[in-house]
């Protein structure tokens, strides 16, 4: 069957798994066909039942992949369009007269490839998302056809050692030439044949096979392969070994695997190591107990990159099971893919390990001693739960690289907006590169299309640097398909590798056991599931020091419900309970202070249970509780009436602030987005659906959230009024949770208009940045947001928020006091102040003196107020306020020609603000984030560029030069003159006796000359001068040149010699070289590379001889 490779990485959206998958009746016309040759595709509409795929217009779509001529290589076609959106170019034609779906199509064209073997087809929606698709078709290609009648073709034939095997095949065509290879050895050929039938008697050892049969220049190879069933040895398992790669620490040349695999009756280890090809050295060994495979592996080199995959063996499987699976290691930690590496980066992930030729499935990586990340940070202090930030992102779509880099680039972003943590959306191995990675395979390997494992490291350390927690988000409900532990024990009656879990799975469900599962369910009363979810907690713990782990959908942790059961599973579990306090009390027992957050949006009785457990203890634990808000901020962002009274923790019956509340999540729609399309119109001087007054309500949306206390969370670039839909798809449509349009589109990656349109810039956008940013600090400074909150007003646009910290003393910052006027007219808000006397706005600590508690206080419309009954200890006057490395750029002219006095100086800025500069003193005024200054004398300049309002300045140190005048020297070798400029403006012309001779912007050069020429050197700029050097001397003398020489030089001599003898010695008269040397044009060439530095002499073997000193540099 068609796996996820080919790009279904929608499916972890669907709702229900109710199974909508049809098997259909068809027909290939003609039968037998060419890849070049016009085939028509007929579905039988009777077969299908549109209704129960909500199709009502008969609209139907091919979903089309192909092989190569050896059915190994698989490629899609450029006509499938998106699994959530099939292309219209793949709509099957529907005949309404005969009930009948047909598709023609030519394969080399509909494919776009040649050299077609087979090709695959199924019939789906046009949003195939909840299995809306039919079973897998697959046809051979060409008149030529080869059935390989015994073994199955691509299968794994289990033989007991010494027994005999058959290979049988027939073709369609007549005679043909068929060759046997065993382990790449020819084992038996037939020249002209049309059927074909060989016997390999006392088979003893593993082989693989390829049968080759050639019709004239028509070739077809079929693959199969033999593994011989081995007595397994029977041996104790080495104590302190747990699954997976078990690395020596006292010899790097060894490394022993251990596999958990119930109900296998032998396992083969199968790598680089043994070229692929195990022998009985590589079966593995099982230990009596536990019943674990294992096997130590040596002769390793270190620092060498290993793959290697295990060959687990059933030799009596269930029916529509394999015999055999080659799978990766369960606990990988790196693994290679044959269908995603090819589509990784190599800025992303430089020197990635290659995936081996000739290999099937995902492979493991093993490498002994490899070196450890070098931690700055190994006693990070994670940010108290009560006033935790979260900033929830998507390495995806955060910026146009898609990977961690990225993120370690924009620390400053982060910075300025001062939360405390950032949420990764799942990095762990997914299928696909673009996805959310919901859709997990393997749980503890990193997957590449972010970056390599040391710089996810670095990533962190860098967070943990500037005080920042890292959270990963885990997908541990499920499993998609490539997962090891799913394929182990897998129904696959079509032969293809994949499938779904069977009755003997030790880890998971045959059927979802609620509600909303995607992907393979895993059964979580399993003391293996257990185990394996443990492993990796630990290893992201402990490899990657991650601060705590969201854990999604846990809804899914049940074994009590049916996929049907809505209620039950959306009611009380004391199953799911007792094992989600299991893992949690794992995880503090690695790290107390370990943070634990459930997406659960459940039952508030539930959810108390995590939430208050084990609070009391010091550190104090309970679970933190996602609590979606969105519905309810969305009203207020658009400018109608919402209830916020969820987003306290006194709300869920939590005894502590352990509510992770939030407008926005990745799977939530965005604010801005709402306010744009059904904003509140009906006042035209404050039209909601007006982008800038849209972005001016974000403000105080940031005020009744971020404020009331507990932890919080920010989906990325809400801060910047983020306003593309979630469900944005790839070509500029939007659809919405209805799928009015074909798919929903909300996995679709997004762009990045926050970098490349500058958003920090933009004055609206960044005005929400900055509020939030002050809010932030507010939160996580000031101990009054430790305190309760109560929401008055709850249902409507006057949200009033009373925060209270009753631990804190009278003259502290105590009470405070969030209003906010979500209506489109400016109101006069009652207060409610909680007592008489002067309050402060703590955004600019301004005093409020209040005398009536019920007292009004006009508030424009979108706008909020923050009071506290003190002044708060931070100045947003001067917040730190900061700005990016590379914010100016700056550009100095020096002055044109001597006395000008025209130098110049020009600034440039990314962000907007209201920029104020100095220069020596005077001071210049921005214009468009640009300022530029003219006529400057040459000097030496202090320029300083400070922000209104801020207390920012930062100062360079700048040079006018003054103006050039031509200088330089000449020297007379031979017949020419050697000019050499220092200083003046290229190019320079030179001209002899006033005829303009060439122009060069080389600052040497060399002049052809006679005796009595004026050789003239002008620049670009007449007023440097001219320079000029008359020959009144010539010299037939020899000349050396360059000299000084770095090491090449040239001779010029005055012979009539074709060759000379040259020698060189060194200063105290040792010979170091004597040979003769080639004239050319009265020209010797030589060099001093084999000389170090210093004095040397060459002497001339002329008539007269001559010597002459030359020094290396």
């Amino acid at each position: 069957m068609k796996k996820v490779l080919l790009f279904l990485f929608a499916l972890f959206t669907v709702l229900t798994t109710a199974q909508k998958q049809q098997q259909v009746t068809y027909a290939v016309t003609p039968a037998t066909f060419e890849e070049t040759q016009s085939v028509v595709i007929t579905i039988n509409g009777n077969s299908i039942n549109e209704s129960s795929w909500g199709i009502t217009d008969n609209s139907l779509y091919l979903w089309a992949w192909a092989f190569d001529t050896d059915d190994t290589t698989q490629k899609g076609t450029p006509n499938n369009g998106d699994w959530t959106a099939s292309s219209e170019a793949s709509k099957f034609t529907y005949n309404a007269a005969t009930d009948t779906y047909t598709k023609t199509i030519t394969p080399t064209t509909y494919y776009n490839i040649t050299g077609i073997g087979k090709i695959g087809f199924l019939v789906k929606a046009k949003n195939g998302t909840d299995d809306k698709k039919s079973q897998d078709i697959l046809v051979e290609v060409g008149s030529f056809q080869v059935n390989l009648t015994s073994p199955v073709q691509n299968s794994t034939t289990v033989l007991t050692s010494g027994a005999s095997f058959t290979i049988a095949a027939t073709n369609t065509n007549g005679n043909a030439s068929y060759s046997l290879t065993s382990n790449g050895t020819i084992l038996n050929s037939n020249s002209s044949t049309a059927s074909y039938s060989y016997t390999q008697s006392a088979v003893t050892a593993n082989q693989n096979y390829e049968l080759t049969v050639t019709q004239g220049t028509t070739v077809s190879t079929k693959k199969f392969s033999v593994v011989v069933h081995l007595n397994t040895v029977s041996e104790v398992l080495p104590t302190g070994l747990v699954d997976g790669i078990n690395y020596d620490n006292l010899d790097a040349a060894k490394v022993t695997l251990v596999l958990d695999a119930p109900l296998k009756d032998f396992v083969y280890v199968a790598g680089s190591f043994n070229n692929w090809q195990p022998s009985s050295a590589y079966a593995m060994k099982k230990d009596p107990t536990t019943g674990k495979f294992w096997l130590t592996l040596t002769g390793l080199v270190s620092g060498t990159n290993y793959t290697y995959q295990y060959w687990v063996v059933d030799a009596t499987p269930l029916a529509g099971s394999p015999a055999m699976v080659k799978t990766a290691d369960p606990y990988s930690t790196l693994v290679l893919s044959p269908f995603d590496d090819a589509g990784i980066p190599t800025p992303s992930y430089p020197n990635m390990p290659v995936y081996p030729v000739g290999q099937q499935f995902e492979v493991t990586v093993l490498k002994t001693g490899q070196m450890p990340y070098k931690w700055q940070v190994t006693n990070f202090v994670k940010p108290a739960k009560d006033n935790l930030v979260v900033y929830e992102v998507l390495v995806r779509d955060f910026d146009a690289n898609r990977n961690f880099q990225d993120l370690i680039n924009k620390m400053d972003y982060f910075k300025s907006l001062k939360i405390n943590a950032i949420e990764l959306l799942p990095v762990m191995e997914f299928e696909g590169n673009e996805s959310w990675g919901y859709n997990t395979s393997f749980h503890m390997a990193l997957d590449k299309f972010y970056g390599s494992s040391d710089k996810l490291k670095e990533l962190i350390d860098l967070c943990h640097q500037n005080g920042i927690a890292v959270i990963l988000d885990v997908a541990l409900n499920h499993a998609f398909g490539r997962n090891p532990m799913v394929r182990m024990w897998m129904n696959d009656p079509d032969g293809d590798g994949f499938g779904s879990p069977t009755t003997e799975n030790p880890y998971f469900n045959t059927v979802a056991k609620h509600t909303y599962n995607v992907g393979e369910d895993f059964n979580h009363q399993s003391p293996r599931t257990q185990n394996y979810v443990q492993r990796v907690i630990k290893q992201w713990v402990q490899e990657y020091k991650i601060d705590g782990f969201r854990w999604d959908l846990t809804k899914g942790f049940t074994q009590n419900c049916t996929a049907a059961d809505e209620s039950c599973t959306n009611s009380y579990q004391q199953d799911r309970v007792d094992v989600l306090k299991l893992y949690a009390d794992y995880s503090w027992s690695l790290d107390p202070t370990h943070y634990a957050i459930f997406e659960h949006l459940g039952s508030a009785t539930e959810e108390q249970q995590w939430a208050n457990y084990r609070i009391a203890e010091t550190p104090s634990k309970g679970v933190m509780m996602w609590g979606n808000m969105n519905n309810e901020y969305g009203k207020l962002a658009k400018g109608y009436a919402g209830n916020i009274s969820g987003m306290t923790n006194t709300s869920r019956g939590f005894t502590a602030n352990r509510l992770i509340g939030y407008p926005e999540s990745h799977d939530e729609e965005r604010l801005m987005y709402y306010a744009k399309k059904d904003g509140n119109s009906s006042n035209a001087s404050h039209n909601v659906k007006d982008l800038n007054i849209g972005l001016s309500r974000m403000s105080a949306i940031g005020a009744v959230s971020l404020l009331i206390p507990g932890p919080k969370m920010i989906w990325h670039f809400g801060d910047l009024g983020w306003d593309t839909s979630i469900f944005s798809c790839n070509n500029g449509t939007v659809n919405d949770n209805s799928a009015a349009l074909p798919g929903d589109c909300k996995l679709d990656t997004k762009p990045q208009p926050q970098w490349t349109n500058n958003w920090l810039a933009d004055t609206n956008r960044s005005a929400v940045h900055k509020n939030w940013s002050n809010m932030i600090a507010l939160k996580t400074t000031e101990p009054v947001f430790l305190g309760t909150a109560t929401v008055a007003n709850s249902s409507s646009l006057l949200p009033n928020i009373k925060i209270t910290n009753n631990n804190l003393v009278a003259t502290a910052l105590k009470d405070v006091l969030v209003l906010a006027n979500f209506d489109v007219t400016n109101k006069e808000v009652v207060t409610g102040f909680p007592y008489v006397g002067t309050w402060y706005n703590l955004m600019d600590n301004k005093a409020l003196i209040v005398t009536d508690l019920n007292m009004t206080v006009a508030i424009p419309a979108g706008g909020f107020r923050v009071f506290g009954n003190q002044k708060t200890s931070l100045d947003f006057s001067t917040p730190n306020f900061s700005l990016p490395k590379n914010n100016f750029t700056i550009e100095s002219k020096g002055e044109s020609c001597l006395n000008k006095n025209n130098g110049s100086i020009s600034v440039s800025a990314l962000e907007a603000h209201k920029y104020t500069a100095t220069l020596n003193g005077a001071s210049y005024s921005f214009v468009n984030n640009t300022f530029s200054v003219d006529g400057l004398a040459p000097n030496v300049y202090s320029l300083c560029i400070g922000v209104e309002g801020e207390s920012y300045e930062q100062c360079y140190t700048i040079t006018i030069q003054k103006g050039a005048t031509i200088t330089g020297k000449s020297s007379v070798v031979a017949d020419k003159v050697v000019i050499e400029i220092f200083e003046g403006t290229a190019p320079f012309q030179i001209s002899i006796n006033g005829s303009e001779q060439f122009e060069t912007s080389n600052s040497s050069f060399l002049v052809a000359v006679e005796k009595g020429d004026l050789i003239e050197v002008k620049t670009a700029k007449a007023c440097e001068g001219v320079f000029s050097k008359s020959i009144d001397t010539w010299s037939k003398e020899v000349k050396l040149f360059p000299n000084p020489t770095s090491g090449s030089f040239e001779v010029s001599v005055t012979t009539s010699e074709r060759e000379v003898e040259i020698g060189i010695y060194n200063t105290a008269g040792t010979l170091l070289s004597k040979k003769m040397y080639p004239v050319a044009n009265n020209k010797i060439q030589m060099n001093l590379d084999n000389q170090s530095a210093g004095i040397y002499f060459v002497k001339i073997e002329l008539d007269t001889p001559s010597i002459v000193k030359i020094i290396k540099k």
